[in-house]
């Protein structure tokens, strides 16, 4: 099986596939500190819960955000699994053009992304990914990365809410407002999160829209809050909660055939 890790700066997501077949997945946090032991210890209590041993997994592939717990999971994946993973980033995109300034300052996970939604669409696109930051990722209808957008995501909005204010409170926005105007300090913080961000990343795509014009993009979502801001930006078309660990397999297919 493959061992699919998409480590991101708050929490890392895995996969296992067998073939093309997603057999299950995880989501822990990402702990800069922990040891390849650790590391281990969580892995093996996943594995027992689904009746995977670690026998099973013969390859791995890896998006890393977070360089020190790149090595981490390399000691890891020689120790226990006694294999070397696959390292992405702009050296192994399968063919895709970089086409930016300096394509080695691209994120690994930004580049996975963009080679998931073109392999499954074969458009032009945009893909927001809502994690930690927010990011919009465009690809031309040739397949080129073209480049995209960076802003804070809502987590940090609302951990920095919590921190840097004496009476706000933290709340929970799965549960969403009625309307803009809140009439208390919950349903007020819940509208300057989903409307307020929704409204960023809507705009973002109108802009991009605009300079990636005449081509007409698609666009997809992904990431951990994916399905709570999309509904707030109309111009999202469809929701792949999977598309980092789908293009994660594929890459690896396409540097080892």
């Amino acid at each position: 099986m493959l061992l699919a890790v998409d480590v991101g700066n708050s929490h890392t997501v895995l996969g296992l596939f067998r073939e093309t077949l997603l057999v299950t997945h995880w989501r822990i946090r990402t702990e800069s500190a922990i040891t390849a032991d650790e590391l281990a210890s969580t892995l093996q209590t996943l594995f027992t819960i689904e009746h995977v041993t670690f026998a099973e997994v013969t390859d791995m592939v890896i998006a890393s955000v977070v360089p020190q717990i790149l090595a981490v999971w390399h000691a890891l994946a020689k120790i226990r699994f006694s294999l070397t993973p696959l390292d992405i980033d702009h050296q192994t995109t399968g063919g895709m053009k970089v086409l930016i300034d300096n394509p080695a300052e691209v994120g690994a996970d930004r580049l996975v992304n963009a080679i998931a939604a073109y392999t499954q669409y074969s458009l032009p696109l945009i893909i927001v990914d809502f994690g930690t930051a927010i990011t919009l990722d465009c690809v031309s209808e040739q397949g080129d990365y073209l480049g995209g957008v960076i802003a804070p995501g809502s987590s940090i909005a609302m951990e920095a809410l919590g921190r840097r204010t004496a009476k706000l409170p933290r709340v929970d926005i799965s549960i969403p407002p009625n309307q803009v105007i809140g009439k208390n300090t919950v349903d007020a913080i819940k509208s300057g999160i989903l409307f307020g961000f929704g409204g960023l990343v809507e705009t973002l795509i109108q802009q991009i829209k605009q300079e990636m014009a005449p081509a007409e993009p698609k666009v997809i979502a992904t990431g951990g809050m994916a399905h709570l801001i999309s509904p707030y930006a109309p111009s999202i078309e469809a929701i792949d909660p999977m598309l980092t660990l789908t293009g994660l397999r594929l890459l690896h297919e396409r540097n080892h055939p």
